[in-house]
C-alpha cells in the first residue's frame, strides 16, 4: 500500500472528527493553510499587473493605519490562531474595486477603492475583523475542501499534480463562501471587535451605506447572501446581548488624512 493511499485512508477515518459545522470538514491542517496562504500571496506579488500593489516603502503610514487595526484586533484576545498565522497586511491600487480578502494564513488583502468607498474608520474596522474571522475560523480551507474533494486535495498536498496549484490559487481569491459561513463571520467580527476599543457592530455600518446607496446585494468579498438588511440585524443584537461598545469614532481627521494618502 503507497503513502498516498495511508494518507487518503487514514483521512476518511477522521472525516466525522473534522466536520466543523454540519455538512463541513476540511482536510487541510494548520500549517496546510499557512503554506496555501503564502502561495497566494507569492501568486499575486507576482502578478502587478492583475494586483498592483502600494509600495509599502512608498506608503509607510497607509499601511501603518491599516496593520494597527489589525494588531488592535489580533490584541483582542479573542483569534484562536494569533500566533499560527502571519496576518501580514497588502494594499492593492485599485479605485475601482470594492473588495478586500483574508487568504488562509492570515495573508490580508484591501482593494483602495474599497477604503475610498467607506466613510469611517469603524467601517474599515468591521470589514478586516470580518475577513480575519473568515481566516481564523478556516472557512477558505474548508470551502476548498468540498469543492474539490479529498482525492483531489491529496494530490496537491502531496506533490503528485502541482499544475492544478494555480486553479486552487485562482479559486481561493474569487471564493464565494456561504451562508453559514458570512453569518459566522458576523458573528466572529463582533466577538473580535467587543474587546477592542472600536464600535463592536462595525460591521452593520458599512451593510447600512450599501442599502442607502441602494447596492442590491454586497460586494463579492461579503457575498450575496445573508440579506444585507438581516445581517444589520443580528450583528447589532448580538453587540447588544453580549454588552459590546457600539459608539463610533466620531473623529474624522486621521480618517480623512488616511484616506488621501492613497493614490
Amino acid at each position: 500500500m503507497n503513502l498516498r493511499t495511508l494518507i487518503l485512508l487514514f483521512t476518511l477515518s477522521l472525516f466525522a472528527f473534522s466536520c466543523s459545522k454540519e455538512g463541513g470538514f476540511n482536510i487541510f491542517s494548520i500549517e496546510d493553510d499557512v503554506q496555501l496562504g503564502m502561495q497566494l500571496k507569492n501568486e499575486v506579488l507576482g502578478n502587478p499587473q492583475e494586483y498592483p500593489l502600494l509600495d509599502r516603502s512608498q506608503y509607510p503610514a497607509a499601511y501603518a493605519f491599516v496593520e494597527d487595526i489589525v494588531n488592535d484586533i489580533l490584541a483582542s484576545g479573542q483569534i484562536t490562531y494569533q500566533e499560527e498565522f502571519a496576518w501580514e497586511v497588502y494594499l492593492i491600487d485599485d479605485g475601482e474595486t470594492l473588495n478586500a480578502f483574508a487568504a488562509p494564513g492570515g495573508y490580508i488583502f484591501v482593494y483602495t477603492g474599497l477604503i475610498k468607498f467607506l466613510d469611517m474608520k469603524d467601517d474599515l474596522v468591521g470589514v478586516l475583523g470580518h475577513e480575519m474571522a473568515h481566516a481564523d475560523q478556516r472557512h477558505s480551507t474548508e470551502q476548498l475542501s468540498q469543492v474539490y474533494g479529498i482525492s483531489f486535495l491529496l494530490d496537491l498536498l502531496l506533490g503528485d499534480n502541482q499544475s492544478i496549484l494555480t486553479d486552487v490559487l485562482a479559486t481561493l481569491v474569487t471564493l464565494k463562501f456561504s451562508r453559514d459561513d458570512e453569518s459566522e463571520a458576523d458573528e466572529y467580527s463582533v466577538i473580535y471587535l467587543c474587546e477592542t476599543e472600536y464600535a463592536a457592530n462595525s460591521a452593520a455600518s458599512f451593510f447600512q451605506k450599501l442599502i442607502e446607496q441602494g447596492a442590491a446585494s454586497p460586494p463579492q468579498f461579503l457575498s450575496t447572501h445573508p440579506n444585507p438588511d438581516n445581517r444589520i440585524e443580528n450583528i447589532n443584537m448580538l453587540a447588544l446581548e453580549r454588552g459590546c461598545d457600539t459608539s463610533f469614532d466620531s473623529s474624522q481627521s486621521a480618517w480623512e488624512n488616511f484616506q488621501k494618502s492613497l493614490p
